[in-house]
């Protein structure tokens, strides 16, 4: 099972910002787009990853201000990111030990996807139903 098994299934549909783009911007996109964070571009490159926990970590401190800084002031960087031919399992490991939940897919320096946990959690609760149904089926044949 490789990371290119899970974008066949979701897709390659990207949405980014930029670094200069303001936090309050990406805010607004990551509530509109119901999701967790955003791959942060510069140029062709993957500067960093924009989360919702970058802003929360920022307001624990007592940053009121952060919405009116730049995304650059707060994303994680560098990104961690994973290749299409790398599997499930190690990205998953690489996940838990890293404490992120979104890894952006690199292929031949072009980012052509984002997974997250829940992409990958997803996919291996699938694996295991259909491994056991067709376990179940052939019992039942036999």
């Amino acid at each position: 099972m490789t990371i290119a098994a899970i974008l066949s299934g979701k897709g390659h549909d990207i949405v980014t910002v930029t670094a200069g783009d303001s936090v309050r911007d990406a805010v607004a996109l990551l509530a509109t787009r119901r999701i967790g964070a955003v791959p942060v571009m510069d140029g062709d490159n993957v500067a960093g990853v924009f989360s919702e926990r970058d802003v929360i970590y920022c307001l624990k401190e007592g940053d009121t201000s952060v919405l009116d800084r730049r995304v650059r002031d707060v994303m994680t960087a560098p990104a961690v990111t994973v290749s299409p031919e790398d599997a499930v399992m190690g990205a998953l490991s690489l996940m838990t030990r890293r404490r992120i939940r979104h890894l952006p897919v690199i292929e031949r320096g072009r980012m052509i996807g984002i997974v997250s946990i829940g992409d990958l959690v997803k996919y291996r609760i699938d694996r295991v139903e259909a491994d056991a149904a067709a376990m179940r089926d052939y019992i039942q044949q036999a």
